[in-house]
């Protein structure tokens, strides 16, 4: 998926190698501080950990711009295989607020559609990630005093442009 938004660099999708968990796992870190630490839970070797446990190449995809690493976001099976579970999205604070993120969600969102998936997520408690979400009609669906878990059923398959459905048919498929 290949995209311009607003007066924000181009940017694009690549399928994560295994040589990504490092960046990833850093990004993570750096992104998830501020929300981990109000919360009383940042440990910096912990939150690197529970991404290298969990990091799967094959559902995940790097965001670049420029060349650059910019962020990444996996969209991965859930066990029972009626939805997905969208994770490990990141986006480098240099990059925030110019559109990349909503734009690489829509993205997203557009193949499940398409395909009739469920989407499940989770943010943080207080998370501004989480009006991101609802906007693309996520909804709640059960929280605690840490993570919010919320969810968007299929809405009506919606035609995205032909580069961007040829090459995120070729990375979800």
């Amino acid at each position: 998926m290949k995209g311009r938004t607003g007066t924000a660099p181009a940017w694009h999708l690549r399928p994560a190698t295994p040589a990504d968990v490092g960046p990833v796992a850093e990004l993570r870190a750096v992104v998830l501080r501020g929300d981990l630490t109000r919360l009383g839970r940042y440990d910096a070797g912990r939150v690197r950990q529970r991404l290298r446990d969990g990091f799967d190449p094959a559902s995940t995809w790097v965001i670049e711009v420029g060349g650059e690493f910019a962020g990444c976001v996996a969209l991965r099976p859930e066990a029972d295989g009626d939805a997905r579970c969208l994770e490990h999205f990141y986006l480098d604070p240099r990059f925030q607020g110019g559109g990349i993120g909503t734009a690489v969600l829509r993205g997203l969102l557009e193949w499940c559609d398409r395909e009739a998936v469920r989407v499940r997520l989770n943010v943080l408690s207080g998370s501004p990630a989480r009006r991101l979400y609802e906007r693309h009609g996520f909804t709640l669906e059960s929280e605690d005093a840490v993570d919010v878990f919320l969810v968007r059923e299929p809405g009506p398959p919606v035609q995205p442009d032909a580069s961007r459905r040829s090459s995120m048919q070729k990375t979800l498929s």
